[in-house]
């Protein structure tokens, strides 16, 4: 490793990755000052192997050359459609032949009553990866599926349609994950949500696994390879270690269907279209290889399903739940984003210059599309990074205000519209946010939801183009609002928990919003029907071991029409009284 290398990887340890060009301390530093700011501010403006995976055996044929069962990495279902599912397992080889490998989908838990049957070719070309696209199945309907290969089963999945397009659907439930660094603990969220039987589906928006070295970004474990992946084999290989290793992981992935999309660390720290912060060209290979390494070993060890067949560069998609619900999944990160400004942005970077795009042309129309064209009454948009506007100093974005004791006398103030925080989310690409506000009020589309995960803390939020301008927002009515935010903290990665005494300040400067933790981990449940959707967030009691409780933390709902959040519920909603059996 390089000198300058080796001090980037120093200076990048223990930092938060969502925060491009400055480390956790200059953030701290930043933010605690910012408190200080934020005090002042409403008289300036009124983040080994499985013992699963060995489950199911049988004597395995002459010749087949297996001892032990290939299906170290457990099974996973994902991308459902009202007739089909992607299907996932990988066939450990013992030799560098094909595997013949075969899955059944049963309607029971006994595997009883068999819907049908696919085989696959396990190859090293995909690294022995099998991924099915199982057909024919029946609407909005629980399966139970099993590989078989070599003479062995695998464990039991479980997996369920989609509702038919159109279809009257009075509720759903989902969760919702993101940010899984091994390093920094255990994944006990994972298993908490593998607990629920009544989830339809779960979102992970992305960071599903880590790409630095072991003691680069946490300690709690080891990661393998012990380098920063950079290589297609050291891709697969931190996949493969995610899968095998992690038990929740697993079972997860075991018991109910994922829709998924990638953020920065599938790939590197704060990557755009053209790089990434924590990649040294030359170095560290060319970014465009590298990248492609980390897009096709996703590709390969996710249940996904390409909307372009062989293009693992383009993975934005959409996904309808009847007429209750349209998921648009967004890439934010790799396919059109532009290189991200300094933090806070400063003169002469621009985050409103109308050249800067965070999800490019061709996937605002497919957006604009899905929003005009969905009959479902709620529309989630799942993507990576806060959408909604973060200031530490929270001003209108007109860009001057009135000195106190003089309306008729105007002081500029530095920036447009106070401070912004992080040029990495959409605050450091206006225009483009400014567009899909202009979209939703110019054709009065409502019920809009943005699911966000990457900064490793929790959010609620009503969005607005200008929140601290009280002529366009009201924080006490929600008037004015255009949608509405919720952002999921991390499974494990770090948070922001040294940051809890300035939270009232960031309220304060950021009056939409209306919940902030910085410190707990866990994962979100959304229950939705056509009159209102709840999110609600619940709390693992440690990532330090294996094992643990979970609590309620809070939930915020939004009725159907009012397009801003409601008064926080002290209770979480009550599960669905009868749901499809666990797999066994």
């Amino acid at each position: 490793m390089s000198g300058p290398r080796r001090l980037r990887s120093r200076l990048r340890i223990g930092r938060p990755s969502r925060f491009s060009g400055f480390s956790r301390r200059d953030f701290l530093k930043r933010i605690g000052s910012a408190a200080g700011l934020a005090v002042a501010a409403p008289l300036l403006s009124s983040c080994g192997d499985s013992p699963l995976a060995d489950a199911g055996s049988a004597t395995p044929p002459p010749g087949s050359g297996a001892t032990v069962s290939p299906f170290k990495h457990g099974v996973a279902s994902g991308d459902p459609l009202p007739n089909a599912v992607i299907l996932w397992t990988r066939a450990t080889p013992v030799a560098t032949e094909a595997i013949p490998v075969t899955v059944k989908v049963y309607r029971d838990t006994a595997l009883t009553q068999l819907v049908g049957s696919v085989s696959q070719m396990a190859t090293s070309a995909r690294d022995w990866t099998i991924k099915i696209d199982f057909t024919g199945l029946a609407t909005a309907t629980t399966y139970y599926f099993q590989f078989e290969a070599l003479g062995f089963k695998s464990v039991i999945g479980r997996t369920k349609t989609a509702p038919a397009a159109g279809a009257a659907v009075s509720r759903m439930r989902f969760g919702v994950v993101s940010c899984s660094s091994l390093a920094h603990g255990f994944f006990n969220a994972y298993r908490k949500l593998a607990e629920r039987a009544d989830l339809d589906v779960i979102l992970h928006l992305g960071d599903y696994i880590y790409e630095y070295g072991t003691g680069e970004y946490g300690t709690a474990r080891a990661y393998e390879p012990a380098n920063e992946i950079t290589t297609l084999a050291d891709y697969r290989a931190r996949h493969n270690q995610y899968k095998r290793t992690d038990t929740d992981l697993q079972e997860v992935h075991r018991q109910t269907p994922f829709i998924t999309i990638w953020d920065d660390h599938e790939t590197t720290d704060n990557s755009y279209t053209e790089g990434a912060n924590n990649h040294t060209e030359g170095v560290e290979g060319v970014w465009t290889e590298r990248k492609g390494f980390g897009q096709r070993a996703y590709d390969e060890w996710m249940p996904i399903r390409l909307p372009t067949p062989g293009d693992a560069n383009k993975i934005w998609r959409n996904f309808g739940y009847g007429n209750l619900i349209e998921f648009v999944m967004l890439d934010t990160r790799l396919y059109d984003r532009t290189l991200q400004l300094g933090t806070p942005p400063l003169p002469p970077d621009n985050p409103a210059d109308p050249t800067r795009t965070l999800i490019g042309p061709e996937q605002k129309q497919f957006l604009f599309d899905r929003l005009s064209s969905t009959t479902a009454t709620w529309k989630f948009i799942g993507q990576q990074v806060m959408f909604g506007q973060l200031k530490v100093v929270g001003l209108p974005d007109l860009g001057q205000l009135p000195v106190l004791g003089s309306p008729l006398s105007l002081i500029p103030i530095a920036g447009q519209g106070g401070q912004y925080l992080n040029s990495d989310q959409w605050d450091g690409y206006q225009a483009e946010r400014s567009d899909i506000f202009n979209y939703l009020s110019a054709n009065s589309i409502t019920n809009t939801v943005v699911l966000t995960g990457d900064i490793h803390t929790s959010w609620a939020m009503d969005l607005s183009p200008d929140p601290n301008n009280l002529l366009t927002y009201n924080p006490l009515t929600g008037a004015g609002s255009l949608g509405v935010e919720y952002v999921c903290t991390s499974v494990t990665s770090p948070g922001l928990d040294q940051l809890a005494p300035v939270q009232d300040a960031l309220r304060i400067n950021n009056p939409h919003m209306k919940y902030i933790d910085l410190a707990q981990k866990g994962y979100m449940v959304f229950d939705v029907t056509p009159e209102r959707t709840v999110g609600e967030w619940w709390y693992v009691s440690t990532i330090a071991e294996q094992g643990g409780t979970e609590s309620f933390g809070t939930a915020f709902p939004v009725n159907a029409g009012d397009n801003h959040l409601g008064a926080a519920l002290a209770e979480p909603t009550a599960a669905l009284a009868t749901a499809p059996a666990l797999a066994p």
